[in-house]
């Protein structure tokens, strides 16, 4: 309970600071009245005879009211306290004003920038300065105003400097913030890249695992769709079907793997020696296909992979799009890399739903064949469709 009241106590007086400080000035210039405490510098007053050091404490009251107004005006009531303080100097004493005066400082300093505190520097340099000559004319001691500019100047200056450190403390603070903050924003966005890339990578493993497999059901069943009944033909039909959802299946599961555990290795993506199932596939779906084959010579995984996807993608758009047509597939190698073509004309729409397509097939191929640093063309040749994609035999890193 105790702690709990010293809780309440504290958060009061945090809510209530202008008002306690300026309460505790009251206090301590009250009690140095009652001490006769009433001058700081007895030589600099004017007054003919010594007054009440009651006095002081009046002439000090508006600072104290400045002082518990600070937050809402604080450069007003700095110069108030400033008027109250050389006043009160010169005339009737007290501490109260020049109190009030060191208070308001601090909070004018500590809230200005750094041009305005430089500002601050320069105006209690004058101020120091004009105490000095005053005291000199006043009292006509040289020794005087040195000792009264040195304590002034001790006064302000041990104020300014203690200021200044907190302003750049809180400047320093609010600096770490904000690069804090822009390390977070930078963070999150590369976050974001990073998990935009890798749905892109997911995409494109998923795509390359199991579109193939399904393209190649799709064609089998056109297959068999398409001729007259077959029992012989149809159950090998039923059977490349079964073997190309099994492949499929086992596509899911590694994929299913690596993304749960974090390891493992994906099927690997078929090469050109699959390229003529491919097109035996097609031709069974009703197209008719020439294929010239590859130039024996050997070539980097990623391309030979890729290529097999191009041929893979190409006849599974054609038995989508062109059913019945003819198709041209080629596959050369040259000095500039790997060629490969898949041309169809005179094909006709299906009548029958067949497997849809959103063009993301070819939109993926054309990514990764730019990421191997080679070329990429799909689109309309006359009256026919031609997909069309040069591949380096030394890829890009």
């Amino acid at each position: 309970m105790q702690e709990n009241d010293g809780g309440t106590a504290l958060r009061w007086v945090r809510r209530h600071r202008p008002l306690v400080d300026a309460v505790g000035i009251a206090a301590i210039s009250a009690i140095a009245a009652a001490m006769g405490l009433n001058q700081v510098w007895d030589a600099l007053s004017v007054l003919p005879e010594p007054v009440s050091p009651w006095w002081g404490f009046a002439l000090s009251i508006p600072a104290f009211i400045a002082v518990a107004l600070k937050q809402r005006m604080p450069r007003t009531g700095l110069a108030v306290a400033a008027t109250i303080s050389v006043i009160s100097l010169f005339t009737v004493g007290g501490i109260g004003g020049l109190i009030a005066l060191l208070d308001l400082l601090w909070l004018v300093t500590v809230r200005a920038t750094p041009a305005a505190r430089r500002r601050i520097l320069i105006g209690c340099g004058v101020v120091i300065a004009a105490f000095t000559v005053l005291t000199l004319v006043v009292t006509g001691e040289v020794r005087m105003a040195v000792l009264v500019g040195l304590q002034l100047g001790a006064l302000l200056g041990t104020d300014y400097w203690w200021a200044t450190a907190v302003a750049q403390a809180n400047e320093l603070a609010e600096l770490h913030r904000r690069e804090a903050a822009e390390l977070v924003r930078h963070a999150e966005h590369d976050r974001d890249t990073a998990l935009q890339h890798e749905r892109d990578a997911m995409a494109r493993e998923l795509h390359d695992l199991v579109a193939g497999h399904v393209s190649a059901m799709a064609i089998r069943a056109e297959a068999a769709l398409s001729g007259p009944q077959d029992g012989e033909g149809d159950r090998a039909a039923l059977q490349a079907v079964r073997d190309s959802s099994l492949e499929a299946h086992e596509a899911l599961r590694s994929m299913i793997a690596v993304l749960r555990a974090g390891g493992g290795e994906l099927v690997v993506p078929p090469r050109l020696d699959r390229v003529a199932d491919y097109v035996d596939a097609a031709r069974r779906a009703g197209l008719e296909v020439r294929f010239d084959g590859p130039a024996a010579t050997e070539l980097p995984a990623p391309v030979e992979q890729l290529a097999a996807r191009v041929v893979q993608e190409g006849l599974a758009n054609c038995v989508r799009h062109a059913a019945g047509g003819r198709v041209a597939v080629s596959i050369e190698t040259d000095e500039g890399g790997l060629l490969v073509r898949v041309d169809s004309r005179d094909g006709r729409p299906l009548e029958r739903p067949s497997l849809p397509g959103n063009g993301s097939g070819l939109a993926m191929l054309a990514e990764r064949v730019r990421a191997l640093g080679g070329r990429f063309d799909a689109g309309p040749v006359g009256a026919g469709w031609s997909v069309r994609a040069a591949l380096p035999l030394e890829p890009a890193a």
